[in-house]
């Protein structure tokens, strides 16, 4: 499989636009291979999945450290942040 490397803000042409829906479409119709190191999920796991969006990286920070989870890299962004 060929690396696709983003550069951001430059638009794609044509035929770089023609090409990755080519690669979607030949994705989209490739059979599943099982993994047993990461079976399917159950339907019963996949409802426990709950979105986790955040206005900012304040809240998110807030919201981690409320549940006791500490992320360095974030502590630290905060941290330069406020000066």
């Amino acid at each position: 499989m060929a690396i696709v490397r983003y550069t951001a803000g430059r638009k794609l042409t044509p035929e770089e636009l023609a090409a990755r829906k080519a690669r979607m479409e030949a994705a989209a119709k490739r059979p599943y291979t099982y993994d047993p190191d990461c079976p399917l999920l159950t339907e019963e796991q996949l409802a426990e999945f709950r979105p986790v969006n955040f206005d900012s990286m304040e809240e998110r920070a807030q919201h981690m450290k409320k549940m006791g989870i500490v992320d360095p890299e974030v502590q630290h962004a905060l941290a330069m942040a406020s000066g």
